[in-house]
């Protein structure tokens, strides 16, 4: 309605200066033509020698005009009416037009019962001819235009308001659509959707919006998996504690201490748990530094670092010459991870070589271990929130360190890789793009640790 309401005022606004310009000039070209005509008057008489009678007797008449003669004051002759104007017979006239001319005012204008009159007066030898112009009369053509204007402007304005409304009703009617998909979408019921009609900027919109809610959907589908994941990685913890603490003899120190060890135990794993998940929120949420990084440098120190790790020797089997634009800190997080989980899931002595290859489009950061390897029916899931494999026994983890990997390596618009090392083992491989750092917010947004901490609290 405001929409309308202002193109209604622009175009009511445009009627109305086009209407009354056009009547300015149209009156303004009546005044002159009929100043025109009396000047012409003037100059006709002016030239003639005739008596005033004689002058406005012979005198043509029109529609709008009439001739009179004066003589002391009083009208000795007039042109006939009709079909010119009854001057004579307006005796206010006849005295308003006397006095003016007796005062020396020979043109200008007079009142009349016709309205306005404009005048011009000549003395000759026996008195006065003047002619006078009804101005109400010239303008009648005018004012008719104006009339007939104004109807049809209103006739314009009343068809632009129905064509309005229903061109603005359409073209609004998706907005209309979105609010109601809004007001219909709730944490339950996430899969309405619009549906975008024709090639303009509402269309755009609409398929914006979507995009928008297909975002969210997925973000709301991946907080409620980590939810879910979370809780059902504290209960064991929690579920082991309790147990022994209800199987616990407080007289027996023994057992008290073995109970308070195992207590600590599991308050570190979930102590584990929670740094990791507040890791793996960071990575996904907070923007990533884009500096331009020398991977051959970069293996180096990550081969320096990993060579902390015990129990393997540790060596660099390739260093790729290339350089790639990303966030330093977050990759070798990443690299690290790798070599971690390598050392952890291999047997003590066995060696794990650290390298990087590239070609043109992505940089190769990989790590190679030679245990047992990992099933390739399995691969798709090493790097699944707490999805462990159970190739190894009694390895201490949160089941959330490639998960880490994967989102750093989505972070910069890579992903992750998992193939068969020659004579066994498994690599894992970093792949990042030579250029350019996606943006975090296309990434999910995740659940936060005190927020999963808090959930638990609130369900039991």
């Amino acid at each position: 309605m405001r929409l309308l309401g202002a193109i209604l005022g622009v175009v009511l606004l445009g009627l109305i200066l086009a209407g009354g310009a056009t009547f300015l000039v149209q009156s303004e070209r009546v005044v002159q033509n009929a100043q025109r005509q009396l000047d012409g008057f003037v100059a006709t008489v002016s030239s003639s020698g005739g008596s005033a009678v004689e002058l406005a007797s012979a005198a043509i008449p029109g529609r709008s005009d009439g001739t009179v003669a004066l003589v002391d004051g009083r009208v000795r002759a007039s042109t006939p009416s009709p079909p010119g104007l009854d001057v004579a017979g307006d005796a206010a006239l006849v005295s308003s037009l006397s006095a003016a001319i007796a005062g020396g005012e020979l043109s200008g204008r007079v009142d009349s019962s016709h309205g306005p009159m404009m005048y011009a007066a000549v003395p000759v030898a026996d008195g006065v001819v003047a002619q006078l112009i009804s101005v109400d009369q010239r303008m009648e053509l005018v004012t008719l235009s104006t009339a007939s204007y104004a109807v049809t402007g209103a006739v314009v304005l009343v068809l632009v308001a129905v064509a309005g409304w229903f061109v603005i009703g359409r073209s609004f009617s998706p907005l209309k659509r979105l609010r109601d998909t809004a007001d219909a979408i709730t944490i339950d019921r996430m899969g309405a959707r619009l549906r975008a009609h024709g090639n303009d900027e509402i269309s755009d919109l609409a398929t914006s919006v979507n995009s928008m809610l297909d975002r969210l959907a997925m973000s709301v589908e991946a907080q409620r998996q980590l939810l879910d994941d979370v809780r059902h990685e504290l209960k064991t913890p929690i579920t082991i504690v309790r147990g022994h603490l209800e199987m616990m003899d407080p007289a027996d120190p023994h057992d008290a201490a073995e109970t308070r060890e195992l207590g600590i135990a599991e308050l570190d794993r979930l102590t584990r748990l929670v740094d990791d998940i507040d890791a793996l929120a960071d990575v996904e949420t907070d923007a990533l530094a884009a500096e331009v990084i020398d991977v051959s440098a970069l293996t180096d120190r990550v081969a320096e670092l990993a060579g902390a790790i015990p129990h393997h020797p540790w060596s660099v089997a390739h260093r790729a010459r290339v350089r790639i634009l990303g966030d330093t800190d977050r990759i070798v997080q990443a690299w690290l991870q790798l070599a971690d989980n390598a050392a952890k899931y291999t047997p003590a002595g066995s060696p794990v070589e650290i390298g990087s290859t590239a070609d043109d489009t992505t940089a190769y950061l990989w790590v190679r271990d030679h245990g047992p390897g990992i099933p390739p029916a399995a691969r798709h899931r090493v790097f699944r929130r707490f999805d462990r494999l159970s190739t190894r026994r009694g390895v201490d983890g949160s089941g959330l360190g490639l998960s880490i990997v994967d989102a750093i390596a989505k972070a910069h618009d890579g992903h992750c890789s998992v193939s068969d090392t020659p004579g066994g083992g498994a690599t894992v491989t970093l792949h990042i793009p030579v250029t350019g750092v996606r943006a975090s917010a296309a990434l999910p947004t995740p659940v936060r640790a005190g927020d999963v901490v808090l959930q638990r609290e609130a369900t039991g």
